[in-house]
């Protein structure tokens, strides 16, 4: 058995290991490792807890993970170490025992377990928790299944909503199995093809309208994951889980108050076992959305306004693109044919490529810890105090950074939503190939 840490203990721990030390964050030599999952530690009280969020420094590892044989590579990557002092906790005794019994079978020799983190810790208004700024816009399965079913889910004071399986060209996708009551809606239907930006206003109030949305539904958006094949016509038609946010992103512009995404898109409502419906679902068409679109026109940057955020001091555009695609070693695209990247741009590494998002990713395809997310963005001078403008080839990896920006909270993000797409249609603009000589390191 793991031996067992109180409240007191851990407390004095901390404060021995100045843990406090002014930030209200755990030292680097101690990790507490929070086994919830990842929609308590955002911030969901699903227990009951007295505050919500996570004990202020902890890192997210879901004892869902256990399941995964890779456990210890996804460890080693969040930089936990055998070297580290350990500290586990969680809802149940239980579950915070496998953990930390993993930990210690897998080579790390000082693991304590922590089993009154909900009757002690939050039950204390004095120590220090945090959570996701937004957490209520990531639902899990559970959630949207309460709603579903025609229940009251916690964080929702609406009588209206409307479920959305999103994807690219690929009915297929929905057609082979999704969420009950579930419509579809195309990618395409919010953004053109011809420049892959978002459509006009008047396209897409007729478009919300058509599938049932005005500025007062709640909207609860997710996406299939289906393993993107570069070699394929429409290589986006796999990736729905970006296809999601990026109708998010759009929906949000327009003006619809109460977006939501599910965490993991279709994966976590199978993982949790709930029912898939092969019904193709009616849209049900409304009169009108209700208010004049853009209601959000802030969130949407466009090239001339890019071209200044490069010269102003108080902003950054920043690239979510691949480290390939960033040295123009590939274009990322079969209908892009430049290779190269906008001069001044802050690189800010999407993973392997355009239609994987796999460095803003856990292995479950729920998005990545927050902090983890902030930590490298602000190695690299992309901070909350700055105008940022996420950009990626089209606008579905950029916008799923500014998503994850967003739900932060931090307060001046935008997408620039023509990209590399439109940058490099216009020969007047200048571009760079090769390494630059301040480079942030890919593979993070």
């Amino acid at each position: 058995m793991i031996n067992e840490i109180t409240t007191k203990e851990i407390i004095a721990f901390l404060s021995e290991s100045k843990s406090f030390g002014g930030a209200g964050e755990a030292s680097q030599n101690v990790k507490i490792i929070d086994v919830r999952p990842v929609e308590a530690y955002n911030g969901w009280q699903l227990k009951n807890e007295k505050r919500s969020g996570h004990i202020a420094g902890a890192k997210s590892l879901p004892a869902k993970w256990l399941n995964y044989i890779d456990w210890i590579e996804i460890v080693r990557h969040k930089e936990i170490l055998p070297e580290h002092e350990i500290i586990v906790y969680g809802y149940s005794p239980e579950e915070t025992q496998k953990v930390a019994e993993r930990f210690e079978k897998s080579g790390y020799s000082k693991v304590l377990a922590y089993n009154q983190f909900v009757n002690g810790w939050t039950a204390n208004p004095d120590l220090p928790m945090q959570k996701l700024e937004r957490y209520k816009n990531l639902v899990s399965a559970e959630w949207v299944n309460e709603l579903n079913s025609g229940r009251k889910p916690a964080e929702y004071d609406n009588d209206n909503f409307v479920l959305v399986h999103s994807h690219y060209r690929n009915r297929e996708a929905y057609l082979s199995g999704h969420i009950p009551g579930a419509i579809d809606m195309d990618t395409l239907a919010l953004e053109a093809p011809e420049t892959w930006n978002r459509r006009s206003p008047e396209e897409l109030k007729k478009t919300l309208e058509e599938h049932g949305i005005t500025a007062a539904t709640t909207v609860v958006l997710y996406g299939k994951y289906m393993d993107p094949d570069n070699n394929d016509e429409f290589p986006g038609s796999a990736a729905g889980d970006i296809g999601a946010i990026r109708n998010a992103f759009i929906m949000l512009y327009a003006g619809v108050r109460d977006v939501r995404i599910l965490n993991g898109g279709f994966q976590s409502w199978q993982d949790a076992g709930f029912e898939t419906s092969f019904t193709d679902e009616p849209k049900k068409q409304v009169a009108d959305f209700g208010v004049s679109i853009p209601r959000k026109p802030e969130l949407a940057v466009d090239t001339p306004e890019a071209k200044e955020m490069l010269a102003s001091p108080t902003a950054e555009l920043v690239c979510m693109r691949s480290w390939p695609e960033y040295i123009g070693e590939v274009s990322g695209y079969n209908y892009i044919r430049a290779k190269g990247r906008i001069p001044g741009a802050i690189f800010a590494d999407c993973g392997s490529d355009a239609y994987h998002m796999e460095n803003y990713r856990n292995v479950d395809h729920t998005t990545r810890e927050f902090h983890e997310i902030a930590e490298i963005w602000e190695k690299n001078g992309i901070t909350p105090d700055k105008h940022l403008a996420f950009y990626c080839g089209t606008g579905w990896r950029g916008s799923e950074a500014w998503f994850n920006a967003w739900l932060m909270g931090w307060p001046l993000v935008s997408v620039y939503d023509g990209g590399w797409f439109e940058w490099s249609n216009d020969p007047d603009n200048p571009y760079e190939t090769g390494i630059p000589e301040e480079n942030f390191t890919p593979g993070r």
